[in-house]
């Protein structure tokens, strides 16, 4: 059981997780032991609530595929054990972004005083920018 928050859970068997051999240098015991995890999670199927269902969706994440599979891969620590908790955690922390309410933003004008500065600023500029150019001779 994965605890997202108070009301919210994952049950194991929403998880599907694989063994896998790292990839990279390590030298033998890279070669010959599967202690990387490969985590996977389909949000469609799952029994989460249906507002974090949208917003998984709707992220942007390169870690969910275009049919709603959240992909882990954790191969950072030498024994599956840790790989897999970590595996975990990084589906937890995902889970709780899309808990949390984005913030809504408010638009908001510039102040005059911000206006005038930025006015200020390109005309100097552009005096700056034509005293560039040729010099008239004669």
């Amino acid at each position: 059981m994965l605890t997202i928050s108070n009301s919210v859970s994952v049950a194991e068997w929403e998880i599907d997780i694989s063994q896998i051999r790292a990839q990279g240098a390590g030298g033998q015991n890279v070669n010959k032991v599967a202690s990387a995890v490969h985590l996977r999670f389909d949000i469609q199927r799952s029994t989460l609530p249906a507002i974090y269902k949208e917003r998984l969706m709707a992220l942007s994440d390169q870690r969910i595929s275009k049919e709603g599979v959240v992909i882990i891969k954790a191969q950072s620590y030498r024994t599956l054990e840790l790989n897999k908790e970590d595996a975990l955690n990084r589906l937890r922390a995902l889970l709780q972004s899309v808990a949390k309410q984005p913030k809504a933003r408010r638009p908001t004008k510039p102040t005059k005083g911000s206006q005038r500065r930025r006015v200020d600023h390109k005309t100097r500029k552009g005096k700056i920018k034509s005293l560039r150019g040729k010099v008239p001779m004669g």
